[in-house]
């Protein structure tokens, strides 16, 4: 097996692309709520940049459609996570609730793209 080829999981989600009416304010967005930092393939896409290798990116598209596959994301504290949601201009769609493992909230970016954001108790 080849040093990439032990970079991905069989199976497993590798890669998530989000449609974005604006690459520069996705940026801008998921950069201030997430830390999340990219590399630049011109005005129309950015990498998001993982651990190891990217691990998704931004793509400019002027059909961005909500109802897709849910992008769930973990975070160590919940509720700093959520401020910085509000405080970067996402849109809180549900607010904090408890599930059997957790507690999430639902929020969308400024394009209207809906993800969510778990917690362990």
């Amino acid at each position: 097996m080849s040093a990439a080829e032990t970079k991905h999981t069989h199976h497993a989600i590798d890669y998530i692309e989000i449609a974005v009416k604006d690459v520069a304010e996705a940026k801008r967005f998921y950069g201030s709520a997430f830390g999340w930092t990219f590399n630049d393939y011109g005005p129309g896409y950015a990498g998001i940049v993982g651990e190891h290798r990217e691990q998704g990116g931004l793509c400019q598209s002027d059909d961005v459609k909500t109802g897709g596959p849910l992008v769930v994301l973990f975070s160590r504290g919940l509720d700093a996570t959520l401020a910085a949601v509000r405080s970067a201009g996402g849109s809180v769609t549900k607010e904090p609730f408890d599930f059997p493992g957790g507690r999430r909230f639902h929020f969308t970016d400024p394009s209207g793209n809906e993800l969510a954001v778990w917690a362990e108790r």
